[in-house]
């Protein structure tokens, strides 16, 4: 039953992909319900790029092939700072809001869950989350991907604002390069 579909076939490249969310949906029809699988992937490259993607079937692996051929589909470029991000945005999906606030070097990932999932598949080594309002895996993931979209770079900035980029460059870069 392969039916030459495109989520079946091998992707290109290869990429960090993390399960994030499976879920058994149903649909109330005539006789009864209809239970289908919903998978929520990501896959980022660890430099920079990430998506995200869902897939529905009756089967686990189908589902998971259809959400990872969307989550590739879906791949964005995000600003970095290093190893942190630029600067510090929130983003809301829904009642879902996720607060990302750039760290030191050796802080590590503090997330959970879902938000974690996105940070690390895009490579960010060093941040700061918090997860507020709704804990729907699925409005946090797109939350934190909303929030990815918003960051822009020190050099973007300047250039919008007619500025060296020097001036805008975050506090801790500043300390270390005098």
């Amino acid at each position: 039953m392969d039916n030459n579909r495109s989520y079946n076939k091998p992707v290109e490249k290869e990429y960090d992909e993390r399960v994030v969310d499976i879920a058994r949906v149903a649909k109330v029809v005539k006789g009864g319900r209809k239970f289908h699988f919903r998978v929520t992937i990501v896959a980022g490259d660890n430099n920079g790029r990430v998506g995200v993607g869902t897939g529905k079937a009756g089967a686990v692996p189908e589902a998971m092939g259809k959400a990872t051929k969307q989550a590739h589909d879906d791949m964005r470029k995000i600003s970095l700072s290093g190893t942190t991000i630029p600067h510090e945005v929130i983003g809301k999906v829904a009642g879902a809001i996720v607060l990302l606030k750039p760290a030191s070097a050796g802080t590590g990932v503090v997330a959970g869950g879902g938000v974690r999932a996105v940070v690390e598949a895009a490579g960010v080594r060093d941040i700061l989350t918090k997860s507020m309002g709704s804990a729907n895996i699925l409005n946090v993931v797109k939350a934190t991907m909303a929030a990815l979209d918003q960051l822009r770079s020190p050099e973007e900035i300047a250039a919008m604002r007619g500025k060296p980029a020097k001036e805008l460059t975050p506090f801790w870069e500043r300390k270390k390069h005098g």
